[in-house]
């Protein structure tokens, strides 16, 4: 009940108009208010309440569109930033005027078309950054402002509670989303990133403008077009990206940290907070704006800007945060950003040169190929929702592995040594191939055809290959998806180089049972001492067995077509079964022909 009459003494003094009074009332509520996220929304006080707050949020926009003392701007841009919390009290900041207002105390507001005399002509014309002292008046509904001033005046603190109340808006409420889009706060937020390189900016404001441009590609599908192509989003983030790690370019598309070229990757320092927490918005964003990268075709311009964003990402993956559990979220976003780059730019990945310290396998530095690796087995480890924290990480090392020889080959000295435990099935043990077998039979489809998909690639798409490493139960649906049961080979491009075998799998070879793919003592014969017509006996009863099982739909039968595909098993079939033996009486030996000795 406090709360309420206090909420109402505010209101009071707000209605008054004076600064002095409507400050100190702000900065009362402020103070109570600054750690409340949750909203009782039950009881008869909580609407009450929230009339008075839509009452609260109408007078501080009215004091927002005056001039005001600095001090009064920032108390009534922090009393918003609290009520935009509330889902159910975003009234008053729905409107173009509201929106507008708030833009451009952030610094972010675009000038109509219809521009005042003393601004700059062009389309896309963003007005100075900052908020402080000046009169926000709005010309007409159509959108025109004035401009704000310089960001060498500009109040930094009030440029942040701006953009953190537009944040709250746009992630609340579907017409405050509109409503920036239409505004086109997208350009106006583009245009202060292009001063990335700027020390003037604070990093909650740099932080912010990177939340609120997330905040516009995740939830609007026209602006990420229109930040992607339009404003060269591409560009425009991975120059933010490299001056926010503070990056050099000592070769082509080589990357290092400025003043510590001379350090090995894994000798590098940890990123700083502020760092990382800048760069994961970045790559997020990135994310946003590359999202269909890969199923079209990128012209070469297009190209050479993703391998210049790949050589970035491949720095990303070499260095770390102050803490695994910040480096593990930070490498995540990286990961995903790199599933999104189009195949052939991945070749970046492997063009550092091979320092001290650097894996090398055929020539080639395989630093962030084994990072990748690395990174995959933890997830791998982890076990927690491995569609998501998986897939990412095994399909980029899938398809590196495809198009790229030396990754492919390395990837499978590491995932796929010559084999010599032949006595436990490939499912068991610790080893990596070990693991990756073991979710081929996984409750989620997508990550059995993942681990799958990756195994084979490994094996070169060879059928009798793949099934020596996973058992052919474990390989059965993978290659019944791709019609391969019957053997052979896929349609991969891949090179001649032979499967070399251990002197402990030619020992064993003749007794590995080719389905679970390992050694197996042999059992007794079921069917020994039978007599042919006891053993057709047991087959039929196994075919009317299937058959009634088959009628009643319990299980549907299946068997192997000609074209390697599983295909149903009709009762048509299952009757020609029944009234065709499968073991029919020997046919009568007649004499060799001496002319068909030599026939297969």
């Amino acid at each position: 009940m406090a709360m309420k009459m206090d909420l109402k003494g505010i209101v009071e003094q707000m209605e008054t108009g004076e600064q002095d009074a409507a400050l100190a009332a702000l900065q009362s509520y402020n103070r109570e208010m600054d750690h409340c996220f949750t909203f009782s929304k039950e009881d008869e006080q909580y609407r009450e309440e929230e009339k008075l707050q839509k009452m609260l949020g109408e007078l501080v926009l009215s004091f927002l569109n005056r001039e005001l003392q600095p001090s009064c701007q920032l108390a009534c841009l922090e009393t918003v930033r609290i009520l935009t919390r509330d889902k159910d009290c975003l009234d008053p900041f729905l409107s173009r005027s509201a929106m507008s207002t708030l833009a451009r105390y952030a610094g972010i507001a675009v000038f109509s078309t219809a521009t005042p005399a003393h601004s700059q002509p062009g389309e896309g014309q963003v007005e100075g950054e900052g908020g402080e002292g000046e009169e926000a008046t709005e010309a007409s509904s159509e959108g025109m402002e004035e401009a704000s001033p310089s960001s060498e005046n500009a109040d930094q603190e009030v440029i942040a509670e701006a953009l953190k109340s537009i944040c709250n808006i746009l992630l609340h409420n579907q017409t405050g989303q509109v409503l920036a889009a239409d505004l086109q706060l997208i350009k106006g937020v583009a245009e202060r990133l292009k001063q990335c390189h700027d020390p003037i900016w604070k990093h909650e404001v740099r932080f912010f403008d990177l939340r609120l441009t997330f905040l516009l590609t995740a939830l609007r599908v026209d602006v990420r077009a229109q930040l992607a192509q339009e404003l060269h989003g591409i560009s425009l983030l991975g120059n933010h990206l490299e001056a926010t790690l503070g990056l050099s370019w000592p070769g082509t598309l080589e990357t290092a940290r400025a003043g510590l070229e001379d350090v090995p990757p894994g000798q590098l320092p940890p990123l700083s907070r502020q760092q990382i927490e800048l760069a994961m918005e970045i790559l997020k964003i990135l994310f946003n704006i590359t999202f269909d990268t890969t199923k079209r075709k990128v012209d070469e311009e297009e190209a050479a800007g993703y391998r210049h964003l790949g050589a970035i990402l491949r720095h990303c993956l070499m260095s770390h945060a102050d803490g695994e559990e910040r480096t593990e979220e930070f490498h995540s976003h990286t990961v995903h950003l790199l599933g999104n780059l189009p195949l052939p730019c991945l070749d970046v990945l492997l063009m550092p040169k091979v320092q001290q310290g650097s894996i090398e396998y055929m020539g080639v530095n395989m630093d962030a190929v084994n990072m990748l690796l690395e990174y995959m087995e933890k997830r791998l480890d982890g076990g927690h929702k491995l569609k998501e924290t998986l897939l990412p990480s095994l399909n980029l090392l899938t398809e590196s592995a495809r198009i790229h020889r030396e990754t492919r080959k390395f990837l499978r000295s590491k995932v796929l040594p010559p084999l010599r435990d032949v006595k436990n099935k490939p499912e068991v043990g610790n080893s990596l191939r070990n693991k990756l077998v073991r979710i081929m039979t996984h409750i989620d489809t997508d990550v059995k055809d993942c681990a799958a998909e990756f195994l084979f690639v490994l094996c070169k798409e060879s059928v009798s290959r793949f099934i020596k490493y996973t058992g052919y139960g474990n390989a059965a649906g993978l290659l019944a998806a791709r019609g391969l049961l019957r053997g052979g080979r896929d349609s991969g491009i891949y090179s001649e180089d032979e499967d070399s075998e251990t002197e402990e799998y030619r020992e064993a070879k003749a007794h590995i049972n080719p389905i679970t793919g390992a050694v197996q003592e042999e059992q007794p014969d079921p069917m020994e001492g039978m007599t042919e017509e006891q053993k057709e006996i047991e087959a039929m009863k196994l075919v009317q067995m299937f058959d009634r099982l088959s009628r009643t739909n319990l299980i549907q039968p299946m068997q192997l077509g000609m074209d390697g595909k599983m295909r149903e098993i009709t009762p048509e079939d299952l009757h020609k079964l029944t009234h065709n033996p499968l073991f029919p009486p020997e046919p009568q030996q007649e004499p060799v022909n001496s002319d068909s000795e030599d026939e297969a």
